[in-house]
């Protein structure tokens, strides 16, 4: 592959003048060329229904820097922001909510709209890609990698509030209902921005040394264990709700979910909440058989929104909130308290190891889809970029009011259905973000979306997270070596996800040391949470187990293939005695009909 390709500018190209960038402005707004373009926009929205005849001419790629329409870029930066929005909003809503810090609706408005700001300004960053002056960094991929609100960070956060609240961080009332935390939530987006400084060093660090260090082999399964933790967040949703009403309590607010006097409040596992939960996802898979391109990429939004649509014809919402909340937003306009709490430090600086494999793996893949090299120096420094911005927006973010971002990897899936890895594409949806963060109606909107919608939503992008850890595991080969390390480390892992309270009581410790108490509670949280124990465990024991000489799987396959091929001969000779014995019986039986032919003659 050309090499030239994969650079932001060639060399050979001279710089554009003010003049010249403005005549291209002009000629962009007033030509149909530069405005619409020849693109066939039916291919975006013609449905894939048995019926319709599709055509077979493929849509013209669009890489890097090549000429795009105006319209083309705004239609497909909207589509990218789309794929993005169920991610973006997912973990705002649910660690605002019962099963985090209990904050006030009004609360959970800013924190959705800020998400949509932040990723829109933070995405711009990993786009652009900036030169470190007088070295060899870079900041960001130049390409279109976005950004978002990470579903990592979700079971260490449920599992420190829970613990807060127990400790007495986070106050309670008389009758143990959890009380509204912000000091708790302060805490993790201050933890986070402190421990966003190891990914900014290991950005400095050779790909190839990280790789090294954590493999597929670590990775893989730490990913597929915080989609199986998710997941049950999400199918308690999808039941009515995380919070205290799903434990069913026989009096207090939460006999019904989400609270009593609530729109069409229902005890928790209610049919009805079952059957909303359903109508999402359903319509997600109908959308993957028989919808458009532009439709199969924003399929959990659609399914998102038929929930709703059902859900309001049925009397599950209320637009008090949403016609209390002001018209603009932006951030800043509440703030919380940063601290640190020592307990967390430990599960978030795995979060951002994993959040660094995570960048880039779909680093690795947006250069792969974009059509450029995904090796050599270019192809490293793009990876150095992205991993130093993927921290720096891990920090900011904390400072933000926001917890950390992560780079996303569902926008591959559109730049290879669309065949556009332009970067004017994803500064429109950069700017679709925005817009949709600083107008808080909108957030106003998805937060008083009832739980079992959201539910049947999240569900099923916490079971996307699940795969894509099994993806990453099925690309290591299955060694004696790695299914010992594999085994290790799930065993435990799968164990603290299942009995999450399994160490609960190792440290019986109560006095008045709070170090010592924090200590403790950061084992006991560790080792409670089930992706950053595979985690540890896998990374130690693939640094201290040796490769072995020979490979098994190797051995294996040719010890099959020999024994096929010995059964071979076995049944071919064995084929050819039963062939003989048969050509036999049939000379024999013409020679008896010859023999009585001859008689009756």
């Amino acid at each position: 592959m050309d090499s030239s390709l994969d650079k932001l500018q060639p060399e050979t190209q001279q710089k554009k003048s003010f003049s010249d960038r403005g005549r291209s402005v002009v000629r962009a707004l007033t030509t149909k060329d530069g405005l619409i373009g020849d693109y066939d926009y039916a291919f975006l929205f013609k449905p894939n229904l048995p019926f319709m005849h599709r055509s077979r001419r493929a849509a013209p790629f669009f890489g890097l820097n090549d000429h795009m329409p105006i319209i083309l870029a705004a239609v497909l930066g909207f589509q990218h922001a789309l794929s993005m929005l169920a991610g973006i909003i997912t973990p705002p809503i649910i660690l605002a909510g019962q099963g985090g810090v209990n904050l006030a609706t009004e609360d959970a408005q800013y924190l959705v709209s800020t998400s949509l700001i932040v990723c829109g300004l933070c995405s711009m960053v990993q786009i652009t890609r900036f030169h470190i002056w007088k070295s060899p960094y870079y900041v960001g991929t130049g390409l279109i990698s976005v950004v978002g609100t990470s579903f990592t960070v979700i079971p260490i956060a449920s599992g420190a509030f829970a613990q807060m609240y127990a400790t007495g961080y986070c106050p309670t009332a008389a009758d143990g209902t959890k009380l509204p935390c912000p000091r708790g939530y302060g805490a993790l987006i201050g933890t986070g921005s402190l421990c966003a400084l190891l990914e900014i060093a290991l950005s400095f660090t050779r790909p190839r040394l990280l790789k090294k260090v954590f493999p597929p082999l670590v990775t893989g399964p730490t990913v597929a264990l915080i989609g199986i933790k998710l997941i049950e967040s999400g199918f308690n949703n999808w039941a009515g709700g995380s919070g205290s009403c799903a434990g069913r309590p026989e009096s207090g607010p939460f006999t019904l979910c989400p609270r009593v006097g609530a729109p069409h409040a229902l005890p928790w596992g209610s049919a009805e909440f079952i059957g909303l939960g359903f109508s999402v996802f359903v319509t997600i898979i109908l959308c993957e058989r028989f919808g458009s391109p532009i439709m199969k990429s924003c399929a959990v939004v659609l399914g998102l929104l038929v929930g709703c649509i059902i859900a309001g014809a049925t009397g599950y919402f209320s637009d008090t909130s949403i016609r209390a909340a002001p018209v603009a937003s932006f951030i800043w306009v509440k703030t919380f308290p940063l601290s640190v709490y020592g307990p967390i430090v430990l599960p978030l600086l795995a979060v951002y190891i994993v959040l660094m494999m995570e960048a880039i793996g779909d680093i690795t893949a947006t250069c792969d889809v974009s059509r450029l090299e995904v090796e050599g120096n270019l192809f490293d420094s793009r990876i150095q970029g992205g991993v130093l911005a993927d921290g720096l927006n891990g920090m900011l973010s904390g400072l933000l009011t926001i917890t950390p971002l992560s780079t996303f990897a569902q926008n591959n899936g559109v730049i290879a259905l669309t065949r556009c890895a332009n970067r004017k594409a994803g500064y429109a949806c950069c700017i679709f973000l925005l817009i949709m963060g600083i107008f808080s109606k909108f957030a106003a909107a998805l937060v008083s979306i009832p739980s079992a919608v959201l539910g049947g939503m999240t569900t099923f992008l916490f079971s996307a997270v699940a795969v894509s850890g099994i993806r990453i595991i099925s690309t290591v080969p299955f060694t004696r070596r790695n299914r010992f390390i594999l085994t290790a480390a799930l065993a435990l892992g799968f164990g603290a996800t299942l009995v999450p309270n399994w160490f609960q009581y190792v440290f019986t410790y109560d006095g008045d040391n709070r170090s010592l108490l924090g200590f403790y509670n950061a084992i006991t949280l560790v080792c409670e949470t089930g992706f950053a124990l595979t985690g540890f465990i896998a990374m130690f024991l693939n640094l201290v187990l040796q490769e072995e000489v020979e490979d098994e799987v190797v051995d294996e396959i040719r010890e099959g293939v020999a024994a096929a091929k010995t059964a071979d001969r076995n049944d071919d000779s064995m084929d050819r005695e039963e062939w003989d014995r048969i050509e036999k019986g049939k000379g024999g039986d013409d020679l008896e009909k010859g023999g009585d032919v001859e008689k009756r003659a």
